[in-house]
């Protein structure tokens, strides 16, 4: 076998991106800290054809060179918009019909294999800080919580590979 070069692999140029279609998730980043991560998410966003990026609170916000590093160029493709407050912006979601998904370990949360994603529904799933996770506050104006299954002796994934778990599992869901 040969690895693809990269104009092999007959990506969508950013113009052609923007105009596309996306998938019916919005992702919701409630006080992540680690620039890193917030990049990773950009790129992971760019993948999957995310509507938006909601990033919230205390969350870096493009132009920023450590976001850069890891989102490689996606912070020009993906739509997002700065929020200071997550609840305004789930509140105004819920609003507008979007199911609201808290991604995070809780009492009857729903493991995210057995979780029935619906082609006809635009979910938004928020991703919390690194150590708090996401705001409890926010967690009970969730229309579910989604748990990611672990097996190991840590209590969490990092929230960019929680990214992309989520998006991965949404999209073999509902599209493949």
């Amino acid at each position: 076998m040969r690895k693809l070069k990269n104009e092999e692999l007959e990506r969508l140029s950013v113009e052609e991106y923007k105009s596309a279609d996306k998938s019916n998730l919005i992702l919701i980043l409630d006080n992540i800290r680690s620039l890193n991560n917030i990049g990773s998410v950009f790129r992971t966003a760019d993948a999957f054809k995310v509507q938006k990026i909601y990033l919230c609170g205390i969350t870096a916000r493009p132009p920023h060179r450590e976001i850069q590093k890891t989102a490689l160029g996606a912070t020009d493709s993906v739509e997002w918009e700065y929020a200071e407050n997550t609840l305004d912006v789930v509140s105004r979601l819920k609003n507008a019909g979007v199911k609201i998904l808290s991604i995070e370990q809780a009492e009857g949360s729903t493991m995210l294999q057995k979780f029935d994603f619906q082609p006809d529904v635009t979910y938004a799933m928020i991703f919390g800080h690194e150590v708090k996770g996401v705001q409890q506050e926010v967690v009970d104006k969730s229309d579910a919580v989604i748990e990611i299954p672990q097996f190991g002796t840590k209590h969490s994934v990092n929230i960019s590979v929680s990214t992309g778990i989520c998006c991965w599992t949404y999209y073999e869901k509902v599209y493949l």
